[in-house]
């Protein structure tokens, strides 16, 4: 499901020239789990995570929902998976920022 935070993001990568990535990228399917990351570059593995609800009791802000997304994102890097994750606010208001770090990471890989 895009959320406008998800499409702001996609559209701050294109509109600054990176390749835009997959969206609900599934992975872990190794390990028995079909997780997916909000945006992926299989290829680099590569991920982005877009924390909305940060200020709100969202799902990813209960103790059950923190501890899944922990143990989401520790398999993640297990698997060899280099994690980014970003909050509305950080795309938002330092677009440049986030889209150097994109490409910082792309280029890592």
């Amino acid at each position: 499901m895009k959320s406008e935070l998800e499409s702001l993001f996609a559209f701050t990568l294109k509109a600054n020239g990176l390749p835009v990535p997959t969206r609900e990228h599934m992975f872990a399917k190794e390990i028995g789990r079909k997780w997916r990351f909000d945006f992926a570059y299989p290829d680099k593995l590569t991920a982005i995570e877009i924390e909305g609800g940060v200020w709100v009791r969202g799902r990813h802000n209960t103790g059950s929902g923190f501890q899944a997304d922990i143990e989401k994102y520790n398999a993640a890097q297990l698997l060899g998976w280099l994690l980014l994750r970003y909050t509305g606010d950080m795309i938002k208001r330092n677009p440049k920022k986030v889209v150097d770090e994109v490409k910082r990471a792309l280029e890592m890989r």
